[in-house]
């Protein structure tokens, strides 16, 4: 069975929207668990256009009696306050992000060639935490090697350029798929597990799926998206229907 990992951050840009706090965060996760979401995933960024830090405690707070069953997953780049939030809460996972400036949403891995030092030192002080850290690369031998030489315990693959490759079919496709699956192959191969995230929905996810060593798919817009038409508690069960989890 792969994990999926609900990211509620588009329930905060709602809410955001208008002021105020409707819809609840805390309700949102609620739902998500009561359907049988075994984890979700927040993405407090420095500007709080969507999560913010009081959502991450409350929500924190509220996953505390089913941590045994349901998994938090804090994702962020590594800047003093989200280090200092995790410290804090101490999710199951955090996942480091880099973040471009001016950005909508995250547009790529970390790249390779970035200095190892400081973020080895931001990996054990999670560790130190007891909190296991992904690290968010693209489907490229050496940023697969990069995030081994960390420390890191997993890997999450951006899924966007295989979505595009979905759309388009074919050859296109196919190609994708390889370059996918040589990427949980090495990081296999270098003892990290490997998540994967971005642009994954009902049509694209099952072929996604078909490759082997998955442990988990974190999904927000797409899933977000459907709820508004079909409900949040059916659209998590389709979700889980193809994870495998029913």
């Amino acid at each position: 069975m792969v994990r999926l990992s609900v990211n509620v951050n588009k329930v905060a840009t709602l809410r955001n929207s208008r002021g105020g706090a409707v819809p609840s965060l805390v309700d949102a996760v609620q739902v998500c668990v009561d359907a049988g979401a075994p984890g979700i995933t927040v993405h407090p960024r420095a500007d709080q256009r969507h999560i913010r830090p009081g959502d991450v405690y409350e929500i924190g707070a509220a996953l505390e009696p089913l941590r045994e069953r349901v998994e938090y997953n804090i994702e962020g780049d590594p800047r003093p306050e989200l280090v200092e939030l995790v410290e804090k809460v101490r999710p199951h996972q955090c996942t480091l992000v880099p973040v471009r400036p001016g950005e909508l949403t995250s547009e790529a891995g970390w790249p390779a060639n970035t200095a190892k030092e400081a973020l080895s030192e931001i990996i054990q002080r999670f560790h130190d935490c007891a909190v296991r850290v992904s690290v968010f690369v693209d489907p490229e031998p050496a940023a697969i090697d990069w995030a081994a030489a960390l420390g890191a315990d997993r890997i999450e693959l951006y899924t966007e350029p295989y979505a595009r490759a979905f759309e388009r079919g074919g050859d296109a496709l196919t190609s994708s798929l390889d370059r996918y699956r040589a990427a949980v192959e090495r990081a296999t191969a270098n003892g990290l597990g490997v998540n994967a995230g971005h642009d994954l929905d009902l049509e694209n996810l099952p072929t996604f799926l078909s490759l082997a060593g998955i442990d988990e798919v974190s999904i927000g817009h797409a899933l977000m998206a459907r709820a508004m038409f079909v409900g949040l508690r059916a659209v998590v069960a389709e979700y889980l229907q193809i994870t495998g989890a029913r």
